[in-house]
C-alpha cells in the first residue's frame, strides 16, 4: 500500500507540473530585474503576459511603444523593445553622475522620467570615455572622425549625427546636453560599414526616423552582433534616417513608465550616463 500511494503521488506531481508548463505559469527567471527570455517568451511590460508584436501602442502624448521579434540570418532571435517619441511633445536631457552611478530604477525615481535609456561608454572609474554635456557642463573629450553624438542645444533642438560627417565644434555650438558613442549604424538612411567583433551582446540603440521622431531600441538578450544589429535596423520598417549604437552588454538598460504601462530592463551594473525623456 505505501508503495502504491507513493506511485500515485508521483503521478499526480507529474500531471501538475505538466499542466503548469502547458499553461506557461511557471515563474520566470530574472537577474537584476532583467528578463532572461527565450525566443518563445518575449520580454514584456509589467502586468502584461504576452505583448502584441508589430503594433504601436500609444502610452502618452508623444510616447509610443512597440515589440518586434527579430531574427538574424544565423537564427539568433530576440524580442526587441522600441519606444518612439514625438519631439514636439517631450523634453530630452542627459543625466551624468560619474561619482554616483545608479541602477535604472533609481535613475527613474530621481528624475521622474517617462523613459530612460543608458548612454555612451564609460571606464572603470565611471568616467565617460568621450564628450558628455549635462546641464551645460562639459566633461570628457569629443570623438574625432568617428562615432556619433546625440545632443540638445539651448533652444531645445534635438540632433543625432555622425561625428565623421559633422565634427563637434565647441566654439560654435552651444549645447545643453550631449552624449557620444560608436559606431554609427545608420547614416542618411543607409547602413554604415565598420569593423567590430562578432560577439552577440545586449544592444542599446538611439535613432531618428525620416519623420524626425526619436527612437530608443533595445535588444535585451545576448542575441545579435553589431553587424547583425545594423543589418536588422536597415531592413526594418522603422524608416530610420540615423542610428547610433550606445553602450551595450552589461550597461544596456531601458525604463518606460507611461500610460499605466512599465517596461523595466535593468543594466547588470549601475550606470553613470542616461538619456532622459520627460
Amino acid at each position: 500500500m505505501p508503495a502504491r500511494r507513493t506511485l500515485k503521488g508521483l503521478l499526480l506531481l507529474c500531471l501538475l507540473v505538466g499542466s503548469l508548463l502547458a499553461c506557461n505559469v511557471l515563474p520566470s527567471v530574472s537577474y537584476n530585474g532583467t528578463p532572461i527570455t527565450t525566443p518563445s517568451t518575449p520580454a514584456t511590460t509589467a502586468g502584461q503576459s504576452t505583448p502584441t508584436l508589430n503594433v504601436w501602442s500609444r502610452l502618452a502624448p508623444g510616447v509610443e511603444l512597440r515589440y518586434e521579434d527579430w531574427k538574424s540570418p544565423g537564427n539568433n532571435e530576440d524580442t526587441v523593445i522600441i519606444t518612439r517619441f514625438d519631439l514636439h511633445r517631450v523634453h530630452l536631457s542627459i543625466g551624468y553622475q560619474p561619482n554616483q552611478p545608479l541602477q535604472m530604477s533609481t535613475w527613474m525615481k530621481q528624475t521622474g522620467a517617462l523613459a530612460l535609456i543608458n548612454g555612451g561608454y564609460f571606464d572603470t572609474q565611471n568616467q565617460a570615455t568621450s564628450l558628455v554635456i549635462a546641464n551645460g557642463h562639459t566633461s570628457g573629450t569629443s570623438y574625432n572622425g568617428f562615432g556619433g553624438m546625440f545632443s540638445v542645444d539651448e533652444q531645445g533642438h534635438v540632433e543625432l549625427r555622425s561625428l565623421h560627417e559633422q565634427p563637434y565644434d565647441p566654439s560654435t555650438e552651444q549645447l545643453q546636453y550631449a552624449t557620444q558613442s560608436a559606431p554609427m549604424l545608420i547614416v542618411n538612411g543607409k547602413r554604415t560599414q565598420f569593423n567590430a567583433n562578432a560577439a552577440s551582446q545586449r544592444r542599446s540603440i538611439i535613432a531618428m526616423d525620416k519623420q524626425g521622431r526619436l527612437l530608443f531600441i533595445v535588444s535585451p538578450g545576448q542575441a545579435f552582433s553589431l553587424d547583425e544589429t545594423a543589418d536588422l535596423l536597415s531592413s526594418s520598417d522603422l524608416s530610420l534616417e540615423t542610428a547610433l549604437n550606445l553602450d551595450g552588454g552589461a550597461s544596456t538598460g531601458l525604463y518606460v513608465h507611461a500610460g499605466g504601462q512599465q517596461v523595466a530592463i535593468d543594466p547588470i551594473t549601475p550606470i553613470p550616463i542616461v538619456i532622459i525623456v520627460k
